[in-house]
């Protein structure tokens, strides 16, 4: 079974259809029943009573039993594939969910629409279902600013790095990444309940990451029309981010489009002062939005012909 061609039709599959509405109205999705699991887990486990260590350690168990049985499922499935040409497509039907390509483009997309027309309350209704930070302290370079920012961050998360650790380890390798990296999105957080409990999770989450992080950088710069802005601004500003992975993608993107991301934010009554990618270019506008767009579909196709080819070798 060739791994590129599993997950190419998983990219496509998910590409043109999505996860439709009836389906997951009826069965769910996988990390809707990850996520059921780890919430289950956090429950039972992380105690406020428990000292940071004994969190820790629990927060270790929980990791290990979720990324175990979720690898452990994928394996049994795998095993019980046809061979052939057959048993490529069902793979390639299995892995279809664990990517998230149209979904992003969807929600990044519903920001854009609103902010086009001038209609910011609309947008930053939209932007909260794809950013932490407070929406109603975000101007209409600040809604764009942050959909840019999710769009890159997530095409590492949500497609480059799920078809990496599939490529390598074929399916089992894809659905042991989705539940790490829905660990880290649920308990990975300096918080005071998951600090000591989400500690393994987060870290866990930011060693998978580094080399499909890296990668999405260089594909935004190789599709860009200026491919050498973008690398120049990866290379100079991707360190500064507070994120160990995040910042490769987002200098790449803000480099390509010459705008500047990052920044001081806004969570809840909280504020950050995050450096600044790519400090000496403007604000994004609504239009760069649109061209972060165009750039995120480019960097898709790229991605596919180059699974084909592998899949043709």
């Amino acid at each position: 079974m060739s791994a590129s061609a599993v997950m190419l039709i998983a990219l496509v599959l998910e590409a043109l259809i999505g996860w439709p509405t009836w389906l997951h109205a009826r069965i769910g999705h996988p990390v809707t029943w990850m996520g059921a699991l780890v919430t289950a887990l956090d429950r039972s486990l992380n105690r406020d009573s428990w000292s940071a260590s004994t969190r820790r350690a629990a927060g270790l168990f929980v990791v290990s039993i979720t990324v175990g049985t979720t690898a452990a499922v994928a394996g049994l499935l795998t095993a019980m594939l046809p061979e052939g040409s057959l048993g490529t497509v069902l793979a390639g039907i299995l892995a279809w969910p664990l990517i998230a390509t149209r979904s992003l483009h969807m929600h990044v997309g519903a920001v854009v629409r609103p902010l086009l027309v001038g209609d910011l309350p609309t947008a930053r209704r939209a932007v909260a279902m794809i950013v932490g930070r407070d929406p109603q302290r975000l101007d209409q370079e600040g809604v764009a600013r942050a959909a840019l920012e999710s769009l890159a961050e997530n095409t590492s998360d949500g497609i480059t790095a799920p078809i990496f650790w599939g490529l390598l380890l074929g399916l089992p390798g894809i659905a042991a990444y989705k539940a790490v990296n829905t660990l880290d999105s649920m308990i990975g957080h300096k918080t005071e309940r998951h600090s000591a409990f989400g500690w393994a999770a987060a870290r866990i989450d930011d060693l998978v990451n580094l080399v499909p992080a890296r990668a999405t950088g260089l594909l935004f710069a190789a599709v860009s029309p200026r491919p050498r802005s973008a690398l120049l601004c990866m290379f100079r500003d991707a360190k500064r981010h507070r994120s160990p992975n995040a910042g490769w993608p987002e200098a790449a993107m803000a480099g390509a489009l010459d705008v500047r991301l990052s920044g001081p934010r806004s969570y809840g009554t909280r504020v950050t002062n995050e450096p600044w990618l790519n400090a000496a270019a403007p604000d994004p506008s609504p239009d760069d939005l649109v061209r972060g767009l165009s750039l995120f579909r480019c960097a898709i196709a790229a991605f596919a012909v180059l699974l084909a080819l592998l899949a043709l070798l």
